[in-house]
């Protein structure tokens, strides 16, 4: 038996090393993905680009423009005379938010009913959540130092006493900077593995099966089984190579913090490859021709991509589409990237994915050996 799995790792070895252009690409791709990925995706966007209309230009206003530039969100890059030339600056692209202040602005501050508008183009997501939440908080902060300055004036609050009635601490465990590149990367590990792994393996029976070799696999004793491991083996290599570069872009030139144990991310990792080269094979084998075999392997991972947590919760996903992202193994690994490197959490509290993962890993390879089988007879 294990003659014959050698004999096809060898042979698996020789075609990879002989592709050297293919070889180089799987190897770099996974840089290129967490470069782009990791400098392009930033759910927090800061400096938007602002139009600005003060139709009041007192110290009121001006007091509250400089407040919304100094919190780093906004950029003002050009004034306007009115609200219709500022809609229109968004509408061409020049901007991607706009502040007006009407006139007699500080008159209407003294009197406590001041408003000013803020325009965000809706079109892009995080823009606009980051500029309405940025706006909402900046105006509250702003508005309680204008009160509790105009309360000192009139002795009515000393300037060592507190306001407020009461505060509220806010502590954010794991990430206390929100740094968005915490969050992402952990993530973006899991979906280019999956990504990479279900790529490589995804032609390796439809290829057999196109080029004629396949004939030649059948006369010899070789087991369904231990195809599909020789196959897997190979691979697993260059998908190793690939997660021990990614975690290190990730560690060290975005300066991600990894807070648990190597070996036991590494152990885990190496079991969720496993699983999405196994993943790949069952396509490869249910596939009629390597066409279509990169088609479900696209469709394959854009579903995984979608449900299975990376860019939105499944807590907030309908019960059919949960059960559908099971059918993923993105969906077991993203909690376990997490847990290990953001919290530091150890298998006590990861063992329920553990085990689903490594239930998925026997199950793909059994239904890929099955499937093998079915079209040989």
């Amino acid at each position: 038996m294990l003659q014959r799995i050698w004999a096809v790792i060898q042979k698996e070895f020789v075609q990879t090393l002989r592709d050297r252009s293919t070889l180089l690409l799987l190897l770099s791709l996974p840089i290129m993905q967490l470069l782009l990925f990791g400098y392009a995706v930033h759910m927090s966007v800061d400096r938007i680009p602002t139009v600005l209309a003060d139709q009041s230009r007192d110290v009121a206003s001006k007091a509250y423009v400089d407040a919304m530039v100094a919190s780093g969100f906004f950029d003002v890059v050009e004034y306007v005379p009115n609200q219709a030339e500022m809609i229109r600056a968004i509408d061409e692209g020049r901007a991607q938010a706009g502040i007006v202040i009407p006139p007699d602005f500080a008159a209407h501050v003294e009197r406590g009913d001041a408003q000013a508008l803020v325009l965000v183009d809706g079109s892009d997501l995080f823009t606009s959540q980051s500029a309405y939440n940025a706006a909402t908080a900046i105006a509250e902060v702003h508005s309680t130092q204008v009160l509790v300055k105009r309360f000192e004036r009139s002795g009515m609050v000393s300037g060592d006493q507190g306001f407020l009635p009461f505060d509220a601490l806010v502590r954010i465990l794991y990430n206390p900077n929100l740094t968005d590149l915490w969050f992402v990367i952990p993530g973006m590990c899991a979906m280019i593995l999956q990504t990479q792994t279900i790529a490589m393996t995804t032609a390796a029976v439809v290829r057999e099966r196109e080029v004629g070799t396949i004939e030649q696999l059948l006369v010899t004793p070789i087991l369904p089984i231990e195809l599909m491991v020789g196959k897997v083996i190979p691979n697993i290599v260059i998908a190793i190579i690939n997660m021990l570069t990614v975690l290190a872009l990730g560690v060290f030139l975005f300066d991600v913090p990894f807070q648990g144990n190597f070996w036991l991310f590494f152990g885990l990792a190496f079991m969720y490859v496993f699983s999405g080269l196994g993943l790949g094979l069952l396509i490869s084998t249910v596939s009629q021709n390597q066409q279509q075999a990169q088609q479900l392997n696209m469709a394959t991972a854009l579903v995984g991509l979608l449900l299975g947590g990376f860019m939105f919760p499944r807590s907030a996903m309908p019960l059919g589409l949960r059960l559908v992202g099971n059918l993923f193994p993105l969906t077991y690994f993203i909690p376990i990237s997490r847990g290990i490197i953001t919290k530091g959490i150890g298998i006590e509290f990861l063992w329920e994915h553990v085990v689903a993962l490594a239930v998925y890993v026997v199950l793909v390879i059994a239904l890929a050996s099955r499937a093998f089988r079915q079209r040989l007879d």
